[in-house]
């Protein structure tokens, strides 16, 4: 359950994604006027609630143009021995399922293996989805203003031998139990997200969760 604060954050994400879209389509001088003020008010009412500087409000509303889309966040699941590969933030310490921003280019799977490969070494193919997420309907600790959706895609591991990236000081496969004891990056992965991944795992006949 989201509090105050998050439920607002929400709805005023909301609000500049109409700002937005305005901005791009209307015709009409007088309704371009107002869905720029509408953005203004927008703004100074998420940095009022957010700890976000000027520069990194200036960002988020630079970041595109045009009809607003929710960003996609793409995990890879990958498992050895009934193991699960987690790798090691180096800017948290904390640890996560490989993964990243989708990038223009490469498909949804191509980015699973793409971050497996960067953030652990490893060579994976993609096998199937386990699950895609609305991040804003799952307790995640969110730290981005963007509306995000979540694809966590099960692999199979081509190599062996696992070495850090840039992004990340280490990579390993843990037990569930393990895993679960582990300092997760919350934002990036519940414990939720691991449990069903062992859980996809035991079945050949898995069903795509969604939502």
């Amino acid at each position: 359950m989201k509090n105050e604060n998050e439920q607002l954050t929400l709805l005023l994400s909301q609000l500049q994604a109409i700002a937005q879209s305005g901005k791009f389509y209307t015709r009409d001088v007088y309704d371009q006027e107002r869905y720029e003020q509408l953005e203004e008010v927008s703004k100074q009412l998420l940095s009022s609630l957010t700890t976000a500087s000027p520069e990194q409000l200036k960002l988020y509303f630079a970041n595109d143009t045009g009809y607003v889309t929710p960003k996609v966040d793409v995990r890879a699941v990958t498992f050895q021995e009934d193991k699960i590969l987690l790798v090691q933030e180096k800017a948290t310490g904390t640890w996560s399922l490989p993964g990243g921003w989708a990038d223009i280019g490469y498909s949804p799977s191509e980015i699973a293996a793409k971050e497996t490969w960067e953030e652990a070494g490893i060579k994976v193919k993609p096998q199937r989805l386990i699950a895609i997420y609305d991040m804003a309907k799952h307790p995640y600790q969110e730290k981005s203003f963007n509306y995000i959706y979540k694809l966590f895609f099960e692999c199979s591991p081509l190599t062996q031998v696992l070495h850090s990236g840039v992004e990340t000081s280490s990579a390993a496969f843990f037990s569930l139990s393990d895993a679960l004891s582990l300092d997760l990056s919350l934002n990036r992965n519940l414990p939720a997200d691991i449990q069903l991944a062992f859980k996809s795992r035991q079945k050949q006949d898995w069903q795509t969760k969604f939502d």
